[in-house]
């Protein structure tokens, strides 16, 4: 795994989330902190094609779309996606610890979707179509807002 943003999720990410409080309110936004590791499993399920999504994007905005996924810009805090609810779905798992656990295959899952077929395209809702790079990227600044949610 040479991709640094790769390594990041991989490694870096669930290391530095493990080390949070499970009664740590978040800075901003309503999910807990295992709430957030599902969500984020969610979102990788996306990045492979596990949970198939239909874009919701108009088509002439997709270029300046795609210009944000590629850019090193942040997602704004407490930036809403129409696909979740105004409450959060409630955890399916007790600890943070087992969230992890689904949250490191789920990024095996994807390692192994891509492996071999790196300009394979998989649909986001927002973003439009994503090839791995792409969704390295994307995934790793979902992954850089949500540890700034928890005060990282």
């Amino acid at each position: 795994m040479s991709h640094p943003k790769l390594q990041f999720l991989a490694t870096t990410f669930p290391v530095e989330i493990a080390k949070v409080d499970p009664a740590t309110p978040p800075v901003f936004g309503k999910m807990n902190v295992i709430q957030m590791i599902e969500h984020m499993s969610d979102s990788i399920r996306d990045a492979y094609g596990k949970n198939v999504r239909t874009l919701v994007t108009p088509a002439d905005r997709l270029p300046a779309m795609k210009a944000f996924v590629m850019s090193e810009k942040e997602f704004k805090p407490n930036t809403k996606s129409s696909l979740m609810g105004e409450e959060p779905e409630p955890s399916k798992f007790d600890t943070i610890a087992e969230a992890l656990k689904e949250y490191q295959t789920e990024i095996q899952a994807f390692q192994n979707h891509f492996a071999g077929k790196e300009t394979s395209i998989v649909m986001n809702a927002f973003f439009g179509p994503l090839n791995y790079e792409e969704w390295i990227q994307l995934l790793h600044k979902h992954a850089v807002h949500h540890l700034k949610q928890f005060g990282f």
